[in-house]
């Protein structure tokens, strides 16, 4: 159905005018399910009660980005009382005190690969849908509508909520629009969609089985937001009538900006805080949002220059860990998005088994508390890294980190390098692929032996501009990187992309737009804030989506 309710008259003045967009074809009683008469009331207090703080939020973002294009400054340590007194964030829950392994990238509008995530041995599964989930009206009912199931243990050939993997629930960011529902005439923010019908639906069940709720925050800018998801949690607590504290959330630090703030971003959330996480590729693509109009932050080739062995991000994890082993938190590093291959048995298997293992083994070195994986085949050899190198508690909280202080330098002394024809031709392969599985109605998709999302598309998409914008030069050739040269490659990889994925003329067709849009995000005058933005809010989209 589509609903409205309107106020004409005095004693109906006070009511909110809401739009709700019918249900996708095939979703009727999925629909129905979630969007009670009660439910749509709690949304509506929610979105409203808090209207005016997120207005706020969107206008604080936009004042920074002007005033740090006008007036490019570096950035200092947030310091206030709350980094010299004494504090710690509140206990967590039994079940969330070992967070070795997440699963990422599982969006539940994928039952498939939903139901094989909670039969894995692992501690958490991020359900996503935020990064690895495209947002399309279909997929927004029909994940939520599997959570709803997965948390009532509805699911078949599913463990019990109280005995599957704990749910890492992760809302859209910010930036997200939804655009099916409206109050007041404002379409409404998607992580307040996400979270009110996660939490009216879920929370309570959650909670008495000791397993929740539990969040990820994506793409905080600072403490100021931070303290917002707080006032959020601490209404929607005394509105479900749950205890204070209950909802707990990790924040993922995938944001320059924010590392500069992190201890204060903890205290803002220290109730109900799950600690911090790192984030190679949005934030690295942040750096480039933020400061990529100056050339002495031009980011070298990713896939030879960027990785956690690089001083920038190895310093920043290590930040990381010291301010939430300070603060009694976790420390949890980001996702290896490796694949195996079809024959676990190959020698390219065992590479990639050692290659993800050397990672992660450093990042345990290093302090983390746990870290995220894509493929379920490697559950097994991290579980195992953490059996025999994590040691016997369930945590490293109690390990300071490292002894020596992390400098704003440190954050920002990027690598030195050029850009290759490869990195390139990488960088525009995945950007086009991501805006086409979009336009499938698909957030990942696998590419040359990897899993790629929204982070994996953000630094792709970045780097080109920024390489085209300061001219950027080929480390072989000293050639310079032009948009004439950007467009011939991508018409080059085009055509192949046709020969792999055009199966019909429909699929040939959002290739071509997905070439298009991507040379006019790249081209961009001012840098286009989020791919993800740029693309829900295109017509093209919009009406691909309200047919999938």
């Amino acid at each position: 159905m589509t609903m409205t309710t309107l106020s004409n008259d005095a004693a109906t003045a006070s009511r909110p005018n809401v739009f709700l967009r019918s249900a996708p074809r095939g979703t009727g009683d999925e629909f129905n399910t979630l969007f009670t008469a009660e439910a749509i009331e709690f949304l509506v207090d929610l979105v409203t009660h808090f209207d005016r703080k997120v207005d706020q939020l969107y206008y604080a973002r936009s004042i920074r980005k002007y005033e740090l294009k006008q007036n490019p400054k570096i950035p200092k340590f947030f310091k206030s009382y709350v980094t010299k007194s004494k504090w710690e964030i509140a206990p967590v829950g039994k079940r969330a005190e070992k967070r070795h392994v997440d699963l990422g990238d599982v969006s539940p509008s994928n039952l498939d690969h939903f139901s094989t995530a909670l039969r894995c041995k692992v501690d958490g599964v991020q359900v996503d849908f935020d990064d690895g989930h495209c947002p399309t009206w279909k997929n927004q009912i029909i994940g939520l509508y599997n959570v709803y199931k997965a948390v009532r243990s509805e699911l078949p050939n599913v463990p019990a909520i109280s005995q599957a993997p704990i749910l890492m629930l992760r809302p859209r960011a910010w930036n997200m629009i939804e655009h099916n529902m409206s109050i007041n005439g404002k379409e409404v923010p998607g992580p307040l969609l996400d979270f009110g019908l996660l939490a009216f639906h879920n929370a309570k069940i959650l909670f008495e089985c000791e397993s929740g709720p539990y969040f990820y925050l994506s793409k905080l800018e600072g403490a100021s937001e931070a303290k917002l998801w707080n006032d959020i949690f601490v209404w929607t607590q005394f509105r479900l009538r749950i205890p204070h504290g209950t909802i707990k959330a990790c924040v993922l630090i995938e944001n320059i900006l924010s590392s500069f703030e992190m201890e204060d971003m903890l205290f803002s959330l220290k109730d109900h805080s799950l600690g911090l996480n790192c984030g190679i590729w949005d934030y690295a693509a942040s750096i480039i949002n933020k400061f990529g109009n100056e050339k002495s932050f031009v980011l070298p080739d990713r896939n030879k220059y960027v990785n956690m062995n690089r001083h920038f991000l190895k310093r920043y994890m290590e930040l990381v860990v010291q301010i939430c082993h300070k603060r009694k938190a976790h420390a949890t590093g980001g996702m290896a998005a490796l694949l195996l291959p079809e024959d676990k048995n190959s020698k390219k298997s065992n590479t990639v088994v050692s290659k993800v293992l050397e990672g992660k083994l450093a990042e345990i070195k290093m302090g983390v508390d746990g870290f995220i994986i894509y493929d379920v085949g490697l559950v097994p050899h991290v579980n195992d890294l953490w059996k025999y190198h994590g040691g016997p508690d369930p945590n490293q909280i109690s390990y300071p980190g490292v002894r020596t202080e992390v400098s704003v330098a440190d954050l920002l002394k990027l690598p030195t390098g050029g850009i290759t024809v490869d990195g390139v031709r990488h960088n525009i392969s995945v950007a086009i692929l991501f805006i086409f599985h979009w336009f499938q109605g698909m957030g990942h998709f696998s590419y040359k032996g990897a899993v790629e999302d929204s982070a994996t598309a953000e630094i792709s998409r970045s780097q080109i501009w920024q390489w085209i914008r300061h001219g950027a030069t080929f480390e072989d050739s000293g050639q310079m990187l032009t948009r004439e040269l950007v467009l011939r490659y991508s018409s080059e990889i085009l055509d192949d992309l046709i020969a792999q994925y055009g199966v019909n003329f429909e699929t040939k067709l959002q290739l071509y737009t997905a070439r298009d849009l991507f040379m006019d995000i790249v081209n961009h005058r001012e840098f286009p804030e989020f791919i993800t933005t740029y693309l829900n809010d295109t017509h093209v989209f919009r009406r691909l989506s309200a047919n999938l």
